[in-house]
């Protein structure tokens, strides 16, 4: 288990990373998401990385590779996910869903010489088809620094509900 940093900042690929600065590109990443800039969202991300999103029965130490996931991208399907909410063949959504994110409780811990864990509660609200529905949970990243700033290793949206109401879609990103 990783320790929560109490000071705000983490040591991190020889520099110090403070929670302001993992606020901002979080704020930073929410606000790209609300205004479907998909190909903004992937520069976010380093090369190889991760999209995943558990079922709503994931339990932490659980792989969700093993027990199941809405979303278990690898890079190759990340960006094949970005390419199709792009164009028009992703039918669910088009129109896309209007979205507003909330990111709150940011927290910082160790993980690696190159990499940190961030911890953080998120609420979605999508509006979409004349319904209006609110995702809440938590993020679970993994991210490092680079000389361009910021980037998602591993990007992990755990619902915090205990199930999905029937024909419910996560098909815009979480």
């Amino acid at each position: 288990m990783t320790t929560i940093s109490n000071s705000g900042t983490v040591r991190c690929a020889g520099r110090t990373i403070t929670r302001p600065e993992v606020e901002d590109f979080l704020y930073a990443e929410a606000d790209i998401l609300d205004h479907w800039d998909y190909d903004g969202w992937l520069t976010l991300f380093e090369p190889g990385a991760r999209y995943e999103i558990p079922t709503t029965d994931h339990r932490p130490g659980w792989s969700p590779h093993e027990t199941g996931s809405f979303v278990d991208d690898d890079w190759d399907l990340l960006r094949a996910r970005v390419k199709r909410l792009k164009s028009r063949k992703a039918h669910a959504e088009n129109p896309h869903s209007r979205t507003h994110r909330l990111v709150s409780n940011v927290r910082l811990s160790e993980d690696t010489a190159d990499s940190f864990r961030v911890a953080a509660a998120f609420v979605v609200h999508r509006a979409r088809d004349g319904h209006f529905d609110a995702y809440v949970g938590w993020y679970d990243h993994l991210l490092v620094p680079t000389d361009d700033g910021l980037r998602f290793r591993l990007r992990r949206s755990v619902l915090g509900h205990e199930s999905l109401a029937a024909g419910a879609r996560l098909s815009f990103i979480l």
